[in-house]
């Protein structure tokens, strides 16, 4: 089969020839359709993660066909279309598993991350990890909301807001251009918080009802001027402009924070006691969760915006990707 490898940190996205691996006990090989390059790859690709061994292929955002099956794996059949994401399958023995958190399992391993992932023709996955696409989504729409889609749609559905609310998304890129489309489809009074007035129109035609341009207006004043949001979704990566909207949070208001970013986020503690406001994270979810966005996605009409690569462009896809040229996710295509 073809793979995209990356051999050490650092190193180039790099096409080789491997075996077709064989799936193990409570395994399934899956034939790969299409597979998202996220942001997450460069944990792969830059050597971010620790205790990673090369050569890995990366991928975490799946879409194709059940192939074959290991031994004792009963709820599956070859042929069934299936998605994987970050989520590999926990093992159900770790006190993390046993406390009712299978996305903090200690024993999870992570496609194309600490397992090889889908930028190839064919991969290796748990059971448990599989979810079932629906037949109205084709493969390349599928493999974005994998991972993009369900960490938006599973964050926003967790924090409490009810129909109405008013809900911000920061940022109109990857993640938060499904964000804006789950918020409006949930029955939220969405806005779309973005740097200049490029992205608005899109905003607005994705659900936003309002759009702020942090470069010329306050983010944090305009929020408060609507009233307060009860959520902040954000997607960007820039702690600075997370702190910058933090205080637009209404009255039980929550700053959740998706955006992966090593930068210390600077919002005096004093403006969270009045109103009793508060910042958290959100991790994407399980396989159940993967489910319920690809379901919710067909029920709402949400759909991601993409272009497709095939494999072997992997490495310019990625490079697309991490420029920020693309609009707005990068899919790589295996012609099955």
């Amino acid at each position: 089969m073809r793979a995209v490898q990356v051999s050490e940190p650092g190193g180039a996205l790099e096409l080789v020839e491997r075996a077709v691996p064989e799936p193990g006990r409570g395994e399934v090989l899956v034939r790969v359709q299409a597979c998202g390059v996220c942001g997450g790859d460069s944990a792969i690709k830059d050597g971010h993660f620790p205790g990673v061994t090369y050569p890995r292929v990366p991928g975490h955002e799946i879409a194709g066909m059940v192939a074959a099956l290991g031994d004792d794996v009963r709820e599956w059949e070859v042929g069934q279309r299936v998605g994987v994401g970050w989520f590999g399958g926990n093992c159900g023995h770790c006190r993390p598993c046993r406390h009712g958190e299978p996305m903090s399992c200690e024993n999870m391993g992570i496609p194309g991350i600490t397992i090889d992932g889908g930028y190839a023709d064919y991969v290796v996955v748990r059971h448990n990890a599989l979810a079932l696409i629906p037949d109205e989504l084709a493969a390349e729409d599928a493999a974005p909301l994998m991972c993009a889609g369900l960490t938006t749609y599973n964050a926003l559905r967790r924090t409490g807001a009810n129909g109405g609310d008013l809900v911000a998304v920061l940022g109109v890129g990857g993640l938060g251009h499904l964000g804006i489309q789950f918020a409006s489809k949930l029955g939220f009074d969405t806005v779309a918080i973005a740097r200049g007035r490029q992205k608005e129109q899109l905003a607005r035609e994705l659900g936003a009802r309002n759009y702020i341009d942090s470069t010329a207006q306050d983010p944090a004043e305009e929020l408060a001027r609507l009233g307060g949001a009860k959520v902040i979704l954000a997607t960007v990566t820039s702690a600075a402009a997370m702190a910058a909207v933090a205080g637009g949070l209404g009255i039980r208001g929550s700053l959740m924070v998706l955006g992966a970013s090593m930068e210390p986020l600077k919002v005096p503690p004093a403006m969270l006691i009045p109103g009793s406001k508060s910042i958290s994270g959100h991790a994407s979810g399980t396989s159940g969760d993967s489910e319920d966005t690809l379901d919710f996605s067909v029920l709402a009409g949400v759909r991601p915006v993409i272009e497709t690569r095939p494999l072997e462009q992997a490495a310019e896809a990625y490079e697309r990707m991490t420029s920020g040229e693309a609009r707005f996710r990068m899919v790589l295509t295996t012609g099955a």
